[in-house]
């Protein structure tokens, strides 16, 4: 019996040794791209096979598999082990990025196999956007081809700075030597203004495991390393820790009113306990009190770790901000310059609203400037109104309120985003920021003391902005007036803004083109919101036709400060109205772009308030808004003037 539990203390005194030994070992991230049938699969699954990663049964269904789908006759389709979708088997092709883990006693590795496939090139842009390096695929018989320029230069784009290049099926070319320099040299041409820190070509049979993981007796003439040596030798990383400090926090964690965390994953850099530290978006001060892990605290942590920090003060930090070191702040901003691989089959058009996510952030955003598309065959910079899908191109982004980031170049967590559809929630594109624009570059948020609850509380009000959108003459400018009137005899703080009036001064450049609707509907919601900020209530009385415009004015505000008013009065009775004679001179031909006539107007689906006016007076809509008012401290509601509250 003790001998029995001797040896079981034994084994697992040796469980807990392999597992040190394999946390201590250095993580790398690679991804295979190239052409099609240039041998990315095959290659992969020749490394899992050599460092002895297949089970027995996997080891049998391959087998199975291969002489089904396999194309190397009687022989082991290593291929197969990666090619996991049906359609990828029966095509011979790479559709999805598939990952795959494996461990040598140097390095731990974690490999994407990419498509070749033109249409498929924002799946290779996915595996590229977290690789430290790019095993670029040749066939020695095709030499380098238009999608391995394409590849090379999204890897470059996307920060990968460190390319093997393989010269595969070189059993095929009878070993030659010289069409490895020849493919070499072209190669280190091309890629020479795409700022890699290391490229090695190797010659290399992935079928045969030629200069994979062992030498190849059939090359003597080659002295560099196998494909496997140069991934456990290659440095990457190196200067990590001398990194700005960046901590994007993803979890407010509050189990109890003694503590209070924020957890998140160290981006870059590292954080000791008694540090100083930031909060990116206020600006706000504190200092590191605790650093709390799995185990215990700990003294200090670096990139790669998840860890919660506790912090002296009670400041205000909140999922989407980032802590960073005072010293070197991140750009905080509302624009960037940035390049932009385009994913989806419809086209990017300038000015649309988008959704845009970071590590842990998002915003409204619009790509307000397509500055040139570039050409992946050559790297030419082009003119261009837009992208079509799988192109690249360099963009300004507006966002509807600052993120906190950092350039592509120096930090590739924090500055990466997705661009994703409004309405299908799609993801449209990715985006790596090269640089803040105009007045970002050394503009931070000052920390003010006194704030929108200190402003509203002297009132004895809530903030809030009551945003009346209807077509034109269906009584929104009247109803606001008057409700505005009303308040205002109660004692409320208010202010009135109404769409002709605006136009007169701070919108007075704008016209009726729906890129110019939206850019003035975008100003007066930066307006409302600041008035919000000093505690106001606001009236806003603009058509704002399309909801994507209105979805942005309400995410400018908190939870609960923008009623969305709906003031539906039916196309035929605002006609008959024309309050001002636009629809007859819009229905005459003589005013273009009109809403409900020639410019659509996409009526709110869901909004606080719907006032259906037909056969009542504006007095009565009033005396129906200021009640929800009144009851709207009980609780959020919804008002339907045909169904009541």
């Amino acid at each position: 019996m003790q001998h029995v539990m001797t040896k079981e203390i034994a084994v697992a005194d040796d469980i807990r040794n392999y597992l040190a030994v394999q946390e201590q070992k250095s993580l790398m991230r690679f991804l295979t791209c190239g052409s099609v049938d240039d041998g990315k699969s095959t290659l992969i699954g020749r490394l899992l096979y050599d460092t002895k990663l297949i089970f027995e049964d996997q080891l049998a269904a391959l087998e199975k598999d291969s002489r089904k789908h396999g194309t190397n006759g009687a022989d082991i389709d290593f291929a197969l082990l990666v090619d996991g979708l049906e359609a990828e088997r029966e095509q011979g092709i790479t559709i999805d990025v598939a990952y795959r883990f494996f461990a040598t006693p140097k390095r731990k590795f974690i490999v994407a196999d990419t498509p070749g496939h033109e249409q498929y090139t924002r799946n290779m842009a996915t595996g590229a956007s977290t690789a430290d390096l790019a095993v670029v695929l040749v066939d020695a018989r095709q030499g380098i081809l238009r999608q391995t320029r394409r590849h090379s230069i999204i890897a470059s784009l996307l920060g990968i700075r460190h390319i093997a290049l393989a010269v595969n099926k070189f059993d095929l070319v009878g070993f030659d030597r010289n069409v490895f320099e020849r493919i070499s040299a072209e190669y280190r041409e091309f890629a020479s203004e795409l700022g890699f820190a290391t490229i090695e070509p190797i010659p290399m049979s992935a079928r045969y495991g030629d200069n994979v993981t062992r030498r190849s007796s059939e090359m003597p003439w080659y002295a560099g390393p196998t494909l496997l040596e140069h991934l456990e030798n290659v440095s990457i990383n190196a200067v990590a820790v001398d990194r700005p400090f960046r901590f994007p926090v993803q979890y407010v964690n509050r189990p109890n009113l003694d503590f209070r965390g924020f957890a998140g994953t160290v981006a870059s850099g590292s954080v000791g306990k008694g540090d100083d530290i930031v909060v990116a978006k206020s600006g706000k001060l504190s200092r590191v009190k605790r650093i709390v892990a799995q185990g215990g605290d700990l003294q200090r942590a670096v990139e790669g770790q998840a860890v919660t920090i506790v912090l002296e003060d009670e400041v205000e930090v909140s999922r989407g901000n980032m802590l960073v070191s005072p010293y070197t702040r991140p750009q905080v901003t509302d624009q960037f310059a940035a390049n932009l691989v385009w994913f989806d089959e419809s086209a990017l058009l300038p000015g649309r609203s988008y959704i845009l996510r970071t590590e842990t952030d998002q915003a409204s955003a619009t790509v307000s400037e397509l500055q040139y598309r570039i050409n992946v065959n050559d790297f030419a910079h082009e003119a261009a109104k837009t992208l079509e899908m799988n192109e690249v191109g360099v963009v300004s982004v507006s966002l509807q309120s600052p993120i906190a980031f950092d350039n592509f170049a120096e930090n590739r967590t924090t500055g990466a985003f997705i661009l994703i559809d409004r309405m299908t929630n799609a993801t449209v594109g990715a985006g790596m920021i090269l640089n803040p624009l105009r007045r970002a570059a050394n503009i931070h948020w000052q920390s003010l003391d006194v704030d929108k609850k200190a402003r509203a509380l002297s009132k004895h009000q809530k903030p809030t902005v009551l945003w009346f959108t209807g077509l034109s003459g269906s009584g929104k400018s009247t109803i606001a007036n008057l409700l505005e009137k009303k308040l205002h005899s109660a004692g409320h703080h208010t202010y009135l803004l109404d769409g002709d009036n605006i136009r007169h001064g701070l919108n007075r450049d704008l016209g009726f083109s729906d890129e110019d609707r939206v850019e003035n509907i975008r100003r007066v919601a930066e307006v409302a919101r600041l008035m919000a900020d000093a505690g106001l209530i606001v009236l806003v009385s603009f058509i704002s036709p399309f909801r994507a415009e209105r979805q942005m004015a309400r995410e400018l505000l908190e939870e609960g400060e923008f009623i969305e008013v709906f003031v539906d009065t039916p196309f035929d009775e605002c006609a008959r109205r024309d309050p001002k004679g636009l629809y007859a001179k819009a229905l005459g031909g003589e005013i273009k772009n009109f809403t409900g006539i020639d410019s659509p107007y996409e009526a709110p689906e869901k909004p606080e308030i719907h006032l259906e006016t037909f056969g009542r007076s504006p007095e009565e809509m009033v005396e129906v808004l200021d009640e929800w008012l009144h009851e709207r401290e009980n609780g959020d509601q919804q008002y339907d003037s045909g169904g009541g509250i």
